[in-house]
């Protein structure tokens, strides 16, 4: 950066005053909070890390030093939320993400429980059948199965609720990636099959009211902050 880019001293001061006056304010919320989800703690604790951001970038941009904050999510942080303050209604979205590593294992319980309920219902996968052996016996759960990971992911999670594959995913030949939740406001419940045709494509950050992310990235960043292993 060059030295007319660079903030002065007393931008870098005032920016230091700034972080000051949001601890205080943010101290002040939380001390006069009436209840878990008090908005008043939300818009305290987003203008001290605007304030801490801001002057994490003058102090670094001014004099090549750093400071020691970091704010949770900073990086993947929501925007202001702009949803109702007394919802109606919410939208939970939940993504899961799944790496197939053991596709025989997957295909192994999937067979097992089309062989249970022969009618189970499944995606409609044309997959070839030996009509030599013992195949005809097995009828209906053997077209749904035979070879075809697609089918056997249709069956699974047709017959288990999502909470109980991830507690049970390495049965399944699975292995967990990342995942979030998101509760999201609303105005009032959609009616009936408004948004089955794309489920996902009104969703709104700004309308997000509290999200939880889980990934394996949140515990290497332990690891580094904890340091290497003293033995």
């Amino acid at each position: 950066m060059s030295d007319a880019a660079q903030p002065t001293a007393a931008e870098v001061r005032a920016a230091a005053e700034a972080v000051k006056v949001a601890l205080d304010r943010h101290l002040d919320a939380v001390e006069r909070r009436t209840g878990d989800d008090d908005p008043a703690v939300y818009d305290a604790f987003n203008e001290l890390a605007a304030a801490a951001e801001a002057y994490d970038e003058r102090l670094y941009d001014r004099y090549d030093e750093v400071t020691p904050f970091e704010i949770p999510g900073s990086d993947d942080s929501l925007p202001p939320y702009t949803g109702p303050e007394e919802p109606n209604a919410v939208s939970v979205l939940i993504r899961r993400d799944y790496a197939v590593v053991e596709p025989q294992r997957l295909l192994a319980q999937a067979q097992r429980i089309a062989d249970a309920d022969p009618d189970i219902d499944a995606p409609v996968i044309e997959v070839e059948v030996d009509t030599d052996n013992d195949a005809e016996e097995r009828g209906n759960a053997v077209a749904i199965v035979g070879g075809s990971v697609h089918a056997a992911l249709g069956v699974l999670f047709g017959e288990y609720e999502p909470d109980e594959i991830a507690s049970r995913h390495k049965e399944f030949g699975l292995e967990e990636g990342d995942s979030t939740l998101w509760v999201a406001a609303a105005e009032d419940l959609p009616e009936p099959g408004e948004w089955l045709n794309a489920p996902f494509e009104q969703a709104d950050p700004q309308q997000v009211v509290c999200r939880f992310d889980v990934s394996s990235v949140f515990d290497d960043e332990f690891d580094e902050a904890d340091g290497p292993d003293q033995t």
